[in-house]
């Protein structure tokens, strides 16, 4: 269904239920029931999301406080497809031998915004990078050189049962193997305090890791999310609304933000 979101994406909000259907090769009746029962919200009501304006109206109604999120709970409760993630960083000393001696096992799975390239190592999911706007050998690179020195083996079925339950073919725990700085760390684990459908600002998140004043450290951080999606860099936008940026592109960041926003509504 990833193909359904980008065209429901690129051809707007005048598109037909009909012209979609057939941009799927599909009867009306058949991509209406199959796409509900996949998004949980119908083709129409997701095209509402993909508007400029969004993104504004979520961060007017919809801007969480990270700290007020984690004192009620919400971190956990609004989690897309009820995921339980537990998640373990790799040590300094490690990180900074850039994965030598760990094996990284890599595939590339159909996911509900495109392509996705998953990475992981025994002890969890360490990678998730969108290969919509970008090559296969470019979205290849991009993750290795992040630990250049480990040893990578390409190994789908390994990762299947993770990557079925993270993007909710099947409800699973799917846990998480951060590699990454100390400070890099912190950031990523205030973004998990987000819940589905909401957003907080870069400031905000520089706030609650007790780093008010770095804010443009935050956003490199952020950029540098390597777990795409669980960890959810998307939620994160400027004070003014606007998008900013994202590592895998914004078409991508805007379905992100749209599907999870028309599924909370729903």
């Amino acid at each position: 269904m990833g193909r359904a979101i980008e065209a429901v994406d690129r051809l707007g909000p005048q598109a037909t239920l009909d012209q979609l259907a057939a941009e799927m090769g599909m009867s009306t009746a058949h991509f209406q029931r199959l796409f509900s029962q996949w998004a949980g919200v119908s083709p129409k009501r997701l095209q509402q999301y993909f508007t400029l304006g969004h993104a504004k109206r979520l961060l007017q109604n919809r801007f969480t406080t990270l700290d007020t999120a984690h004192a009620t709970g919400l971190s956990g409760g609004g989690r897309l497809h009820d995921l339980f993630l537990r998640w373990e960083a790799m040590s300094p000393g490690d990180f900074a031998r850039g994965g030598a001696g760990l094996t990284i096992h890599y595939g590339w799975f159909d996911s509900p915004f495109g392509p996705a390239l998953v990475m992981g190592t025994d002890r969890g999911l360490c990678g998730i990078g969108f290969g919509a706007e970008c090559t296969e050998a470019e979205a290849m690179a991009d993750l290795c050189g992040r630990w250049p020195n480990a040893s990578y083996v390409e190994a789908p079925d390994r990762l299947a049962p993770w990557v079925d339950a993270a993007f909710g073919r099947q409800q699973a725990e799917v846990p998480l193997f951060l590699i990454g700085a100390p400070f890099q760390i912190k950031v990523w684990e205030a973004l998990m305090r987000i819940p589905s459908g909401h957003v907080t600002t870069y400031s905000e998140i520089a706030q609650a890791i007790g780093t008010p004043r770095a804010v443009r450290a935050v956003g490199t951080a952020v950029g540098r999310n390597p777990i795409s999606y669980l960890i959810p860099c998307h939620r994160a936008l400027r004070k003014s609304g606007g998008l900013g940026g994202y590592h895998w592109g914004l078409p991508v960041k805007r379905a992100l933000l749209a599907y999870e926003g028309a599924r909370a509504d729903a």
